[in-house]
């Protein structure tokens, strides 16, 4: 089986998935079954290609040209290789999750929902495996519009407002910026290629735009690329958070804000360069917007008593650790943001469940009401406070190697002041993660004659009466335990998951190295 094979079934895998999912849409067990399997299968494909990617290949497949130079066409490279392991690897547990979560709330349109989850994951592979910008731009928008009805899931007034602002931001941002930057790239280059070095070089050393050009380009790209939650474009994420448990994870961890900030970094790799970022300055500008969004993220999610807000703010601010690597233009610094990806990706992913096992065994979504729900629920508390700790950076956690990469590349760059953001922000993680799973492994169970009524700042879940399985109807759910194996089994296995990427650090530094070297 060739590699331009592979890429070619890397592809048509997930539209596979959607197809079965409509066609088995009256039988749930087949319905997620097939998905489950298909998913197994890509993630294998995905390794089988890895193998060729990490050994030195690029392998290369050219769909076809719609315009003289805007080609939809495929190259992977190390940087996309790893992020296509992430999403391929972490549907798999999100479908058995979600099949879990949304048969305990008995959900309306599950075949919509697992058929659109499909057709994100295929956004994510194509984003992954892009050669040029006009290929990722049209991977880009196919995220946008099949999670919107994801989002918009519960069907009321809140999921459309929450709806409206999701698909608002995202597309004007894609379309008056990210457009822009593509059309201007064009003008300078003649190519839209991603290419090691970049391809913005030649035009700028020969004049052809000046370094203040250069940095409203930069400017362009990184606020173009909305996903990525720079603020001020961030509000998107917030509002998203009315979806269902599951969407929060696929779009914190597993594809729509990892393709924001995947497509940051291939963009300063491929089209500037981080030779040029960093010996023009205009990177410095974009470091220090990434520095003031990981600190005041950080403080707003200490603000916010609802859990899914909470961890909605945790993730802008895990979010610009990645845009910073880009920006900060070094090779520990890039190294660093890719690492990030894959250390984030597991961790929030972990986060997320937990927060969702805790709203189907318990109903409750404040932290305030979570008082000693660890000793009936002692997997997912457990889980939560190691993912915690990845998250924060501190061993045995993978995010402690993409951390330390990032504040390598602070000190590189000689910018102290945002060594100074990582750590001050490090600390604000401790200090909004770790008092959850102390508050409910701690204190004696409280009351729970509320559970479930306070929305707090983002539902999840809006009609509790008629979502959830019976025994939880009288609003009392005094001895709930643990939420079902198909909700615990995955969070524990991303738990297990965040302490062996720790051990896995170099070879993913290995593979990522040859994305820095000049070529």
């Amino acid at each position: 089986m060739t590699p331009t094979y592979l890429i070619a079934l890397s592809l048509a895998l997930p539209l596979l998935a959607y197809i079965m999912n409509v066609l088995l849409g009256s039988k749930p067990n087949a319905r997620e079954g097939s998905t489950v399997t298909i998913a197994s299968i890509l993630f294998v494909v995905t390794c089988i290609l890895a193998s060729h990617v990490f050994a030195g290949e690029r392998p290369q497949w050219n769909v076809g040209e719609l315009l003289p130079g805007f080609s939809i066409a495929f190259t992977v490279e190390p940087l996309g290789m790893l992020f296509a392991l992430v999403a391929s690897g972490l549907w798999i547990l999100t479908t058995i999750y979600g099949a879990g979560y949304m048969r305990a709330h008995h959900e309306h349109n599950q075949t919509r929902f697992f058929g659109c989850f499909a057709l994100a994951i295929f956004a994510a592979v194509a984003a992954a495996y892009s050669a040029n910008l006009f290929c990722l731009f049209v991977a880009y928008e196919v995220m946008t519009v099949s999670t919107y009805p994801l989002v918009t899931h519960h069907g009321d007034q809140e999921a459309r407002n929450g709806g409206r602002v999701y698909l608002g931001i995202l597309l004007s941002t894609s379309i008056a910026l990210f457009m822009m930057g593509i059309a201007w790239t064009w003008s300078l280059c003649g190519t839209l290629d991603f290419k090691l070095g970049g391809i913005l070089q030649v035009p700028y050393q020969e004049g052809q735009i000046s370094t203040l050009g250069l940095g409203v380009l930069l400017g362009l790209f990184a606020y173009g690329i909305g996903k990525a939650a720079l603020m001020p474009v961030h509000r998107w994420l917030p509002a998203a958070m009315v979806a269902p448990t599951p969407v929060s994870a696929l779009l914190h961890a597993v594809a729509v804000v990892k393709v924001g900030v995947f497509s940051v970094l291939k963009v300063s790799v491929y089209i500037f360069g981080i030779d040029l970022l960093y010996t023009s300055g205009v990177n410095v500008w974009l470091a220090y917007v990434a520095g003031f969004t990981i600190v005041v993220a950080s403080l707003v999610a200490m603000t916010k008593d609802n859990l899914k807000a909470r961890l909605a703010y945790s993730t802008i601010g895990q979010l610009a650790y990645i845009t910073l690597g880009a920006a900060l233009a070094t090779p520990s610094s890039v190294i660093g943001g890719g690492m990030h990806i894959v250390m984030h990706a597991v961790g929030k992913i972990t986060l997320f469940f937990c927060a969702g096992a805790v709203y189907v065994a318990s109903h409750k979504k404040n932290i305030s009401e979570m008082g000693g729900l660890g000793r009936q629920m002692p997997w997912t508390f457990g889980a939560f406070l190691v993912a915690s700790i990845s998250i924060i950076g501190l061993p045995p956690g993978g995010g402690a190697w993409s951390k330390w990469f990032l504040a390598v590349g602070t000190a590189e760059s000689h910018h102290y002041i945002l060594t100074a953001a990582l750590m001050v922000s490090s600390l604000l993680n401790i200090a909004y993660l770790i008092p959850i799973p102390i508050r409910a492994f701690l204190p004696p169970p409280q009351s729970d004659d509320h559970a479930g009524h306070e929305a707090g700042d983002h539902g999840d879940e809006h009609h509790d009466g008629d979502r959830h399985d019976g025994n939880h109807h009288d609003g009392n759910h005094h001895d709930h335990g643990e939420a079902p194996l198909a909700c615990v089994i995955p969070l524990c296995i991303t738990a297990v998951l965040s302490i062996l990427l720790f051990f896995a650090a170099n070879p993913i530094y290995e593979a990522l190295k040859p994305i820095t070297l000049a070529p």
